[in-house]
């Protein structure tokens, strides 16, 4: 019976072997229960409450996982492992999926945020909650077999802070994970944090810091032991064009930092995709989003050039009119671009550079962005209730694997004509 390929291969592919590719990598970040604890899986109404203080349960964050990879929109659903043992190994959502299964590889302190804690405040430190063999198998040692049960890929995160002892720590730790990695046959993705502490690079080096460590630190690791693509901040057309211009073997993805707008969410990406990034994994921009199927929708039409941030955003707002959803700020608001935090303790901003700043909204969305994402079955939590309109996904529990396989065809011969 054939394998369904998953859309993350595929694009992976097309990018190295055409340097035109329009290939475009999404991912939705969903580890953050190895990062904010109680908080992680965000408020539980999908419209927003001021001063709303009950969150999701885990349960509830996972149910939001499973339609999300339902929709099929994201090529990479990232989880802990955790969430990856109950859907990968025990649900085996992704089996008949072209959605990779992802898991977080690593924890370092400066993701510790725990309420009343400090960790944040001081230099990262390494540190592994997670084994690859729990990812792999859900248990201490995997047999040979067993390995293909979990996930076999992982984000790996390194955060330097221009100290000597402490960074050359962080490194001899992530040469362990890479030489473990590879004799296990588990891929990872490299995530790289600006400094978590304020004053250990100064604010207009940073950059150029990133970069420069990144071509360090891959120097020395051969083919095998590469991460498949990279996870940084964006900090512009000047730092990411100098990135993908010194190699064109990586590939170079963006981290979606804080929530702030929508116009924040949508233009970041489209910015970052105009100056050669080719992945994006948002997080918390999606789970904290007034309807997260519609905002991933409206994130894969930005990318695939079907609407621009500035038509996205109004059509997004009315989308969450046709749902009765009250957005969490007016449209105009919604319109704007701030600084957002790329650090998960929010102690570092950036403002990101945008090629043209937002104007007023447009007055009508253009027609091809009504529709809008449908679930294939009913949210239990009402996180991510059914949107309205004329084509809806297909009711999965009900297709053979065959129609699934031909499913996923057509959606790959959409993607790469």
């Amino acid at each position: 019976m054939a394998k369904i390929q998953k859309s993350l291969d595929l694009k992976l592919a097309d990018i190295h072997a055409n340097s035109n590719s329009k290939a475009f990598i999404l991912a939705d970040a969903k580890d953050a229960d190895m990062a904010f604890g109680v908080s992680s899986p965000g408020h539980h109404s999908p419209e927003y409450h001021h001063g709303e203080s009950r969150y999701r349960t885990i349960q509830e964050y996972r149910e939001i996982m499973r339609q999300v990879v339902r929709q099929g929109l994201v090529d990479i659903m990232l989880m802990s492992a955790s969430s990856n043992e109950v859907l990968t190994i025990q649900e085996r959502l992704f089996d008949e999926s072209h959605i990779t299964p992802a898991a977080r590889a690593n924890d370092t302190s400066d993701i510790h945020l725990l309420r009343g804690s400090n960790y944040t405040s001081m230099a990262s430190r390494p540190f592994r909650t997670a084994t690859i063999d729990h990812m792999q198998c859900g248990k201490h040692e995997c047999a040979p077999e067993e390995r293909s049960l979990g996930c076999d890929l992982g984000l790996y995160s390194l955060t330097l802070n221009n100290d000597l002892e402490r960074d050359l720590e962080i490194l001899e730790a992530y040469k362990s994970f890479r030489v473990e990695a590879e004799a296990k046959g588990f891929r990872h993705f490299l995530e790289m944090f600006d400094p978590n502490l304020p004053d250990a690079v100064a604010p207009d080096k940073i950059p150029g810091f990133i970069n420069d460590a990144i071509a360090r630190i891959l120097a020395g690791v051969t083919r095998r032991g590469m991460p498949i693509f990279l996870k940084i901040v964006y900090h512009g057309p000047k730092a990411m064009e100098e990135l993908c211009a010194y190699n064109s073997d990586l590939v170079v993805g963006i981290m979606g930092g804080s929530s702030g707008t929508t116009y924040d969410a949508f233009k970041l990406l489209a910015e970052a995709q105009k100056h050669g990034a080719r992945a994006a994994l948002y997080g918390r921009k999606i789970n904290n989003s007034e309807h997260q199927l519609a905002f991933i929708r409206f994130l894969r039409m930005i990318v695939d050039g079907d609407i621009t941030p500035e038509e996205a955003v109004p059509a997004y707002h009315g989308v969450l009119q046709s749902l009765g959803i009250r957005p969490e700020r007016p449209l105009t608001d919604d319109m704007r671009m701030t600084a957002t935090s790329f650090s998960y303790s929010g102690s570092a901003t950036v403002t990101v550079p945008a090629g043209a700043p937002a104007s007023k909204p447009a007055a009508k969305p253009v027609e091809k962005t009504a529709p809008a994402p449908v679930s294939s079955q009913p949210v239990k939590t009402g996180a991510c209730s059914p949107l309205p309109g004329a084509h809806r996904e297909p009711d999965f529990d009900k297709m053979t694997r065959q129609e699934k396989l031909e499913y996923n065809q057509r959606r790959r011969d959409r993607i790469f004509g």
